[in-house]
């Protein structure tokens, strides 16, 4: 009953399952049949410069017992500025468990494989380069991809830059590795009957508390059980073990990224550790930064916090960043940012405060300043044609992308009056216009609206960092046009929402707030999507008929509901809810 309920290829994410194919890989080790590969191509990558290479590739690797799933959160923050891979490691998330050779999943062979995996994926004629962002296991498996004293792989050339969350210094010792080794030689009965004692308590139990914290909020709970269920005794064990070095004549050698190889990354580094990870102790950050601080009185690291977002001092070489000349793009093109074949080595590092623990990627209460450091650090120091601001400037005043129908939007009224006493209807903002930017949007509403659902399937046309900067929490929540959402995406709205409101609830009583605060939704032009999950909202929540949801919605937002066949599915899904008399 549990492996049915936890089985990954039922909890994955929409945006996991909408972009992802099995997929097999030959390296020189072994064949690996059933891959589950996620690659998300920007969505506007036709339309953005090329010279002197496309924007940087995001690849996210997970770590020991980890999946793609896991990055989740990340990738609905990052995929609008970037094309995005991830790979389920053998037999890991949704990857069969094949070949079943144990040298098959050493360190070697995984950074084998993922080398394969990329360059299968990246514009290597045109020049592409690679950001890796790797969790845990998976940085050091990253750092091992980047190194270019030892390299293991040819793709160390096309590396811009490695983001580690929960990394290791891996320093190990022999007498270390014989006592782990000791460990993984127990027989895998014995390991299943220990990992089922490990698991008491459900979500309270010493192996969800170990990776979030006994204080963590109930959904990083549910997660983390689900993720406990979803790693394999037999892959864990295989994994953990070509993790490890072996030792001749007292040198180590093979297993994870030890402090040689963190040593010899030349290009620039983001470490982030979490306060109170008990499984990778936050100090393996410091570990890692000595040995990559060419003058070690130039290192530090900061403790980042929700009102404190400041990074950690970095040392830089004195190797020139470069540029390119291209102009495309018009009028956008005079501010087009470089994008250098080697950008500056650079490390910075942070610490996020409690309750940051080894599961901080996928935790609501870490991931939104996660994200936002990941994303800063990007435009920052890899190159600032990631910066979701400049990209949508470029789109917009070159005239590539925009609102579908720019005169039309124009016609629509920004923002609803009140539905339900929840909810604001808005139409979508825009990072260019003069009246329903998020920095005017912020000046308006900011009072009253203090979340926003954008639940448009595409990237938005406005930044959302400036609805964030000015206190409104965005949140992403995507569901295709045209199309009235399902079963699964109207339970998830619903829940989405159910948090939302309990948080504004608790901030409401301790700052002060007066009566009238919602919730803004938008798609494009926040009449049908819209107005669809507003109204199943209202009938599941807050006591209405489908005809009352319908006329409610109408009277705040005139027009109301336009497409019949979105009107026609609610009155089918909720006609045994209430009666309508």
């Amino acid at each position: 009953m549990a492996s049915s309920k936890y089985d990954a290829k039922t909890t994955d994410p929409p945006l996991i399952q909408r972009s992802s194919s099995i997929k097999s890989y030959t390296t020189s080790r072994a064949t690996y049949p059933s891959l589950r590969v996620f690659h998300r191509r920007h969505q506007h990558a036709d339309n953005l410069p090329t010279s002197p290479a496309p924007i940087p590739l995001l690849v996210f690797v997970h770590g020991l017992g980890g999946s793609v799933a896991q990055f989740k959160p990340l990738l609905t923050s990052l995929t609008p500025i970037a094309s995005c891979l991830a790979v389920d490691l053998p037999g890991c998330g949704v990857s069969g468990f094949e070949p079943r050779d144990w040298d098959a999943y050493s360190a070697d062979a995984m950074v084998e494989l993922l080398e394969q995996v990329i360059e299968a994926h990246r514009d290597a004629a045109a020049g592409q380069g690679v950001v890796l962002i790797g969790h845990s296991m998976g940085s050091s498996l990253a750092a091992l991809l980047a190194n270019p004293r030892d390299p293991k792989t040819a793709l160390h050339r096309h590396i811009l830059g490695l983001v580690a969350i929960c990394p290791t210094a891996g320093q190990f010792t022999p007498d270390r590795v014989r006592m782990m080794r000791a460990g993984l030689y127990i027989p895998e009965f014995i390991f299943n009957l220990w990992r089922a004692w490990d698991r008491r308590g459900g979500l309270d139990s010493p192996s969800v508390h170990r990776f979030v914290g006994a204080g963590a909020d109930a959904d990083s709970k549910r997660l983390q059980y689900m993720y406990n269920f979803q790693s394999k005794t037999p892959v864990w064990r295989r994994m953990a073990w070509g993790a490890l070095p072996t030792y001749v004549d007292g040198v180590p050698a093979g297993g994870i990224a030890n402090p040689d190889v963190w040593a010899g990354l030349d290009l620039p580094v983001f470490l982030v550790g979490g306060a109170d990870d008990q499984v990778v102790p936050p100090g393996e950050v410091d570990k890692i930064v000595s040995v990559l601080a060419e003058n070690k009185a130039e290192a530090s690291s900061s403790t980042t916090g929700p009102e404190e977002l400041t990074d950690g001092a970095a040392t830089e070489s004195s190797e020139d960043s470069g540029g390119d000349g291209d102009t495309s793009g018009g009028e956008a093109a005079a501010n087009l940012p470089p994008l250098p074949e080697r950008p500056k080595k650079i490390v910075v590092s942070t610490k996020l405060p409690s309750p940051a623990g080894h599961g901080l990627l996928y935790a609501p209460a870490t991931v939104p300043i996660l994200a936002g450091l990941i994303s800063d650090f990007l435009s920052s120091h890899v190159t600032g044609r990631l910066a979701l601001g400049w990209q949508l400037q470029y789109l917009c005043r070159g005239g590539k992308w925009d609102v579908k129908n720019l005169e039309k939007w124009r016609a629509v009224a920004p923002v609803s009056g009140p539905i339900g006493g929840v909810f604001r209807a808005i139409k979508t903002l825009r990072e260019v216009d003069d009246e329903h930017c998020p920095q005017v949007f912020v000046r308006k509403w900011g009072g009253v609206i203090r979340d926003v659902i954008d639940i448009s399937h595409d990237n938005p046309v406005y930044n959302p960092s400036g609805l964030e900067e000015g206190g409104i929490h965005y949140h992403k929540y995507a569901t295709l046009s045209k199309v009235p959402p399902n079963d699964a995406e109207i339970a998830g709205f619903v829940e989405l929402v159910d948090k939302i409101r309990a948080e504004q609830k608790l901030q409401a009583a301790a700052k002060g707030w007066e009566e009238g605060y919602a919730v803004g939704v938008h798609c494009h032009y926040g009449f049908n999507r819209t107005g669809f999950l507003i109204a199943c909202y209202l009938v599941e929540r807050c006591g209405f008929t489908a005809k009352q949801a319908i006329e409610a919605f109408a009277e705040a937002r005139p027009n109301g509901i336009r497409h019949e066949h979105f009107r026609d599915r609610l009155y089918v899904r909720y006609s045994g809810v209430k009666s309508e008399a």
